[in-house]
């Protein structure tokens, strides 16, 4: 590996794409980046994104916290790497496929991702993820959307709104399976149909009673039905 010596490229881009080593002057390293990776998922993934720190990563490895920084600079840095080392490789998407049935697989197959790391969606989204595996997944989609009949910077917008659209719906679905109530009963008792009419009548259609259909599944299907059906259309108008 190299070093980059570009004072404007962070530190965790450097590490992530490989333009510097890990770890600084001194005794031989006794820690790698991937173990300092391995311990601070398994931490979130067992307590949550606020357990993350570095003095909480290093106790999980038997280390100091100043012994990380050798490794990691900040906790900035860590989460940065954890953002994209999490969500891991993008789908294969066989060439040919239409764009729509290929957007399909791949925000489903980020949907599933997520899902298996949910306290991702806790890390605040103030910078854009600038790793390899993030770049590969913006790759696969814009990929896919070769064939679109739409400028350049309108198929990053198109795959940057689907991202958006997966990482609320994935968020929304996980904070809302901590309510424990139930909802359609208590506003049967507190919704007036005279005033709601049309609140009333959806509330009890029963709509929701079906415990046999995975709900999450499909209330995530549905959306992302709706939200390709206007990229058809909207595609197709830029059609010649």
């Amino acid at each position: 590996m190299t070093t980059s010596g570009d004072p404007e490229i962070p530190r965790a881009v450097e590490l992530m794409w490989g333009l510097a080593q890990p770890g600084g002057r001194g005794p031989k390293r006794a820690l790698t980046l991937e173990q300092i990776l391995d311990a601070a998922t398994e931490i979130a993934d067992a307590e949550g994104y606020a357990a993350l720190s570095m003095s909480r990563v290093a106790k999980q490895l038997g280390f100091t916290a100043m012994s990380l920084y050798r490794y990691v600079d900040s906790k900035n840095t860590l989460v940065d790497l954890l953002m994209d080392r999490v969500v891991g490789p993008p789908p294969e998407i066989a060439p040919g496929t239409p764009w729509r049935a290929g957007l399909e697989e791949w925000a489903h197959a980020e949907f599933d991702r997520l899902g298996k790391h949910p306290w991702w969606l806790d890390i605040p989204l103030n910078r854009p993820p600038m790793g390899p595996n993030n770049m590969a997944w913006l790759e696969t989609a814009l990929r896919v959307l070769d064939p679109a009949a739409v400028p350049e910077p309108v198929k990053l917008q198109l795959v940057m709104n689907l991202t958006m659209f997966v990482i609320g719906k994935r968020r929304f679905l996980r904070d809302f399976q901590e309510y424990t109530g139930d909802f359609t009963s208590l506003m049967a008792k507190v919704v007036d149909p005279q005033r709601f009419p049309k609140v009333s009548a959806a509330l009890g259609s029963a709509a929701f009673d079906d415990d046999e259909t995975d709900w999450e599944k499909a209330d995530f299907e549905f959306g992302l039905a709706r939200l390709l059906d206007g990229y058809e259309v909207f595609i197709a108008s830029h059609q010649d």
